[in-house]
């Protein structure tokens, strides 16, 4: 029986992919860099900041990853609000899973403010118990130290826990942390690029996870 689960964020139960894709334009215009494609940038979403700029623009020193990451939040904090959205009928699920007595919790490469922000936005930080961010870690998602440290953090088992993700990198380390995991169908990436990564579970609308986790029929608040 499951009696916890574990969203990530971006991609999953908020939707911050226009907030990204601007971020990382903004930080490219103020560099005066050409510009380079969302679709370019797609395949690193979900991951680390300094990753993605280590990747995408090809800088090498941590002192011109560290410039680019603060002009990527300077615009990303600016228009947060403006930009950031639940995704449809989360909440609701939430609070469904809430009243049949599951429990929740966050797994994220985001850093604790931006997802406290974004929680806190969308009226969904009532639901969640714990967040595991990247300021918690020393290891990212796909490595399984972020969903454990979730686990121990509930005192939970992960034989009774699921994993909500829209990236490899949540399904990876789900699976590498003995978590059954569940991939969504609204996320950027491809479902081909998901499947390879083996999910339990796929979901195409957010409220499947109420028939997965046996919590349908109960009342929605």
């Amino acid at each position: 029986m499951i009696r916890t689960v574990l969203f990530d964020l971006d991609g999953t139960i908020l939707d911050t992919n226009e907030l990204i894709f601007r971020s990382f334009e903004h930080a490219w215009e103020r560099k005066g860099w050409p510009m380079v494609t969302r679709e370019r940038l797609t395949p690193y979403m979900g991951g680390k900041l300094h990753d993605m700029f280590r990747e995408t623009a090809g800088v090498t020193t941590d002192e011109e990853v560290e410039e680019l990451i603060g002009l990527y939040r300077e615009y990303n904090w600016a228009h947060h609000d403006e930009l950031v959205r639940g995704f449809p009928h989360a909440r609701e699920v939430m609070a469904a899973l809430r009243a049949a007595g599951v429990r929740m919790g966050v797994v994220t490469t985001k850093i604790r403010k931006t997802s406290e922000m974004g929680l806190a936005l969308c009226g969904m930080a009532e639901f969640i118990e714990t967040i595991v961010s990247l300021d918690d870690v020393e290891h990212a998602k796909p490595h399984p130290e972020p969903v454990l440290k979730a686990l121990a953090a509930m005192g939970v088992d992960a034989e009774t826990a699921l994993m909500v993700g829209d990236s490899s990198g949540d399904l990876l380390a789900a699976r590498a942390a003995g978590v059954r995991s569940v991939a969504v169908g609204w996320s950027i990436k491809s479902k081909e690029h998901l499947m390879r990564c083996e999910p339990d579970y796929w979901i195409d609308d957010i409220r499947e996870l109420l028939d997965i986790v046996g919590a349908a029929g109960v009342e929605r608040v």
